[in-house]
């Protein structure tokens, strides 16, 4: 008496056995990493309506973060610098730079200037960054060495896990009030300590529970 069905397909269940299991293992992986923060938002560099170069302002001239983004110490925000700030210099400096022109538009009309915001955390996630600055975590922990890069871009993901993992062991991004916007500051190369520094007054006690992020 003839098959119905050829003697390959008796292998069919134990293919089919194998082969789920392993295609579910590829598709989370997969998923996990191409869906991340890591792949999907590190490396996000928008192009800006004016082109500001990090590189030049806080690199080569060596301007202080906090002279643009000036509530940074004192605020949740960072704040955008209005165009008033970027006019202070630029009322003397490079006046007829085609470049320029829409700041000195923005001055003007008192239109402001529509700048991309690169770093954006979800609106369930609360971060505060004064309470960042003011326990010694330096800008370059966040942000990399925005003193080096001539377009600003996503440095790293920002992604809970990557917070806890900082918030379980803060000592490394730690340093001293005053290098705080300093990029080129290492606090494992200078051999800072944290513990034997006279002017911390408290204790850090960064939350790992959800009500710290999520509020």
């Amino acid at each position: 008496m003839s098959t119905i069905f050829p003697r390959w397909t008796n292998h069919v269940p134990t293919a089919v056995a194998v082969a789920v299991p392993v295609l579910g293992i590829a598709v989370v992986a997969a998923v996990s990493y191409w869906f991340s923060p890591h792949f999907t938002d590190v490396g996000y560099q928008p192009d800006q309506p004016v082109a500001y170069s990090h590189e030049l302002h806080a690199g080569q001239m060596g301007m202080d973060c906090r002279y643009c983004h000036n509530t940074v110490e004192e605020a949740a925000y960072a704040a955008v610098p209005p165009t008033a700030t970027c006019l202070n210099c630029h009322l003397y400096v490079k006046t007829e730079s085609e470049a320029l022109a829409m700041v000195r538009e923005s001055g003007e009309t008192g239109e402001s200037i529509p700048w991309v915001k690169i770093h954006q955390l979800p609106d369930y996630a609360y971060f505060n960054h004064s309470v960042h600055l003011s326990a010694g975590v330096g800008c370059v922990s966040c942000h990399g060495r925005i003193d080096q890069m001539v377009e600003v871009a996503m440095y790293e993901p920002l992604s809970m896990g990557w917070c806890l993992e900082c918030h379980r062991n803060p000592d490394p991004h730690l340093r001293p009030i005053s290098e705080i916007t300093n990029m080129a500051y290492d606090p494992q190369e200078a051999g800072y300590d944290p513990t034997q520094d006279p002017n911390r007054t408290r204790e850090l006690a960064p939350p790992m529970h959800c009500g710290g992020c999520h509020r």
